[in-house]
């Protein structure tokens, strides 16, 4: 099956099962040993599954919600829904309840597939669901009202599945963003975005079928599924990745001897340090990868030390809209580009994904209607990055008013304002120097997030640090909180000082910084739910605010 022949996402996991049947295609840890199902067997079980709900009622577009953890059911039955061709609502269950129960509200699920502890859930909060008339339960655990998966699996086994060729832009999921720089948004993807999001991460790292990957964020095992990898989940809890047991994932790796791995920053800094420790390895990892935010160079230097001697670490870039935008790996951000990182030259993410267009324009805070009415900035200068491209997303299907700040009409498609600041080199890079939203408005002009953290970063005793801005009249009083490493958190009064004493110097020495006259110190910053890498300056801010 050609690329250009796919309409369908399902599609990559029949032609991957035509391949390697018996390749395994998910594992998942038990008390003992290990659970696996073959693509063969993932194919079925998915076909048979597909047929199952499209007799049982569910029926082309009808937004599914999906609320089933991590595994092989969730692969089958994401699969199973893209074959029928609902359209599935995915939210990150990390974001709390509260903000699950408003965000599946505001999605308008007609249909609920989870496990029961989430049908209890959705039993308790129905009247937030009023279009919701089928449930499904997983697992052998029942519920009143519920049809049964297993059951389904069961009298559907043998059926036959057959595509129905529909457009590639038709519905396929509904994605939240983390929500770390606002309310989460529904954003829409089609078919057509799933399909080209498998394509260009395959082409881009010359992912081939065989050897395994352990896979620290879930979405990521649906690309695995499409280019005839084995999805290994590693024991974690997927809410919170930078709590992950090393042990248990450098297990999961070497069972399994994988690959590739993919994890947030957060999880692979949790994972280095423990092998720098225990003077442990990953020999078998040739590609690791982390996304999410941006990837201290520090993380980098140590992933790569305890994965194979010819591997290479990846970091792409994008958002839950656009997705993948950028790449940059390690062995450049060492030799190359870290340096100028330090100095107060942002970040720089690599260069763009052959699928991508992008350009670089002015600031504003206001709605752009045509891509006519955009104006580009010289290369070297900050601004706002836009995108356009097959893996692109066109709307928000919650918080509607939001399409109109983010999107810019260009024909029949639009390009994608990323909300992300920073500039175009001399080799068409691009350097993320923060948040649109986060840039500070201070008496001495802009100041941008990601350049001067990175001067405060330099501190050996900082992990991390975040710049904030506090009311002061018309303008923002800049403010630097620093997250120190965990055995460099002053153990007194008088060492406490010391340090702010030395980072207020550092500050001040910078051209970049000199205007920030605060420091303070916290022992960790908020961070995002979904890659706990993140730093929530807005609610840290809030915090901050009310000690003032």
């Amino acid at each position: 099956m050609e690329d250009t022949a796919l309409f369908n996402v399902g599609q990559l996991l029949t032609r991957a099962a035509q391949t390697w049947p018996q390749h395994p295609a998910v594992a998942v840890p038990q008390k003992k040993g290990w659970q696996q199902v073959t693509y063969r067997e993932l194919e079925k079980d998915s076909n048979s599954l597909a047929v199952g709900l499209a007799w049982s009622g569910i029926t082309p577009n009808q937004r599914v919600a999906m609320l089933v953890p991590p595994g092989i059911d969730f692969i089958a039955l994401v699969f199973a829904l893209f074959k029928a061709r609902a359209n599935i609502i995915l939210i990150d269950p990390g974001i709390g309840k509260k903000n699950l129960i408003k965000c599946l509200s505001d999605a308008e699920p007609e249909c609920v597939i989870g496990i029961a502890k989430a049908q209890i859930a959705r039993w308790i909060y129905r009247k937030q669901f009023p279009k919701v008339k089928r449930n499904f339960v997983v697992g052998r655990r029942q519920w009143p009202g519920c049809k049964s998966i297993e059951q389904l699996r069961s009298r559907y086994a043998d059926a036959e599945f057959d595509y129905t060729p529909h457009a590639d832009d038709d519905a396929a999921a509904i994605i939240f963003t983390s929500g770390s720089t606002g309310a989460p948004k529904g954003v829409a993807y089609s078919h057509r975005n799933f399909i080209h999001q498998a394509i260009e991460v395959r082409d881009y790292f010359g992912i081939e079928p065989g050897g395994a990957d352990v896979s620290g964020f879930p979405l990521f095992a649906l690309f695995n599924t499409g280019m005839g990898k084995t999805t290994v989940f590693p024991k974690m809890d997927f809410t919170r990745p930078a709590d992950v047991s090393p042990p248990l994932f450098l297990e999961a790796a070497k069972h399994w001897k994988a690959d590739q791995a993919f994890g947030s920053p957060a999880l692979w800094n949790t994972v280095s340090r423990w092998c720098e420790k225990n003077k442990q390895t990953l020999p078998s990892i040739q590609r690791a990868l982390s996304a999410g935010a941006p990837v201290p160079a520090h993380v980098l230097k140590r992933v790569k030390k305890i994965i194979a001697k010819e591997g290479e670490v990846y970091t792409p870039y994008g958002a839950t809209e656009a997705l993948p935008v950028a790449c940059n790996s390690a062995s450049v951000v060492l030799a190359e580009t870290g340096a100028a990182t330090q100095t107060g030259k942002g970040v720089c993410v690599g260069g763009h994904f052959p699928g991508i267009q992008w350009k670089v324009i002015e600031i504003s805070d206001e709605p752009i209607s045509s891509i006519g009415d955009v104006l580009e900035v010289p290369a070297g200068e900050i601004g706002e990055l836009i995108v356009k491209g097959a893996v692109v997303t066109q709307q928000y299907v919650t918080r509607k008013d939001a399409n109109a700040l983010a999107k810019i009409k260009d024909g029949d498609r639009v390009w994608h304002r990323m909300g992300d600041l920073g500039y175009l080199d001399a080799k068409d890079r691009f350097w993320f120097c923060g948040r649109k939203t986060q840039r500070i408005r201070s008496a001495a002009g802009l100041l941008f997030t990601v350049p001067c953290e990175s001067i405060v970063n330099t501190h050996p005793a900082i992990y991390r640090s975040a710049l904030i801005g506090l009311p002061d009249g018309a303008d923002q009083r800049p403010l630097i909180v620093a997250e120190p490493w965990p055995e460099h958190w002053p153990d007194g009064e008088q060492r406490k000082q010391r340090l702010l004493s030395e980072l207020q110097e550092l500050v001040a020495s910078h051209e970049l910084t000199k205007a920030i006259q605060e420091v303070r110190l916290l022992k960790k910053l908020p961070v995002d739910i979904r890659h706990n890498s993140k730093i929530f300056r807005e609610r840290l801010t809030e915090m901050m605010s009310a000690r003032d």
